[in-house]
Formats: structure tokens, sequence, C-alpha cells
């Protein structure tokens, strides 16, 4: 099982970027996706989980500004950024709860980077 994330970057503080995360090999169930970030110096982090149907957790200081949403017909969890602040910037890792033959497990993507200016 692997985790492919994408859509971080560079972008002004106001403006918007997509996160993209698509899981691809074997595996029988995607049972929760999300994503974390880990900024310069700090832990890790929970950003925003969607464990299934229409449930969503988000982190107190990104709610109302970021949405999480999945496509599973394509196993792919998308992190919609909007209003970005300069604290918004870290690396987001992109995580999914999968059963699989080897049982059920977390997987976590390669991380994508997204800087806020001010």
């Amino acid at each position: 099982v692997q985790l492919q994330a994408s859509g971080g970057g560079l972008v002004q503080a106001g403006g918007s970027l997509r996160l993209s995360c698509t899981a691809s090999g074997t595996f029988f169930r995607i049972n929760a996706m999300g994503w974390y970030r880990q900024a310069p110096g700090k832990q890790r982090e929970l950003v925003a989980r969607s464990p299934s149907g229409d449930n969503t957790n988000y982190a107190e200081s990104v709610k109302g500004r970021f949405t999480i949403s999945r496509d599973n017909t394509k196993n792919t969890v998308y992190l919609q950024m909007n209003s970005l602040k300069p604290e918004d910037t870290a690396v987001y890792y992109c995580n999914a709860d999968i059963s699989a033959l080897r049982g059920r497990n977390h997987y976590w993507g390669q991380g994508t980077e997204v800087t806020v200016s001010s």
C-alpha cells in the first residue's frame, strides 16, 4: 500500500491550496483518511480526518477554513485550504487506516510542503 500526496506549494496569506492524496496497492478497505502537519520544531498534529461517510474531524485552528473530502471511487482524500495563514506553514502528511492482507494498519504519505508568506 502506498500513499501519494501532492498539491503543496508557496502561497500568500489569504490564499488557497488544495492537497490530494491517493492510496494505491492491494487492500480490502480504507477505513479512514486524514491529514496531519508538522511545522519546524513542532510535533506532528492532526489537521483533519474523515473516518467514513460524512463524518469529519478538524483541528480547532483550521475549522471554517479547511475542508476535507474523499472520493472513494478514486481512493483519494482532498484537503481544501482557504484563508491560509503563515502559521499554516508546515509539511502536510496524509494518513490512511487501511485493511489489507497483512491486517489493519496506518500508512503515511511522503509529505507535501506548504509555505504561507505574510
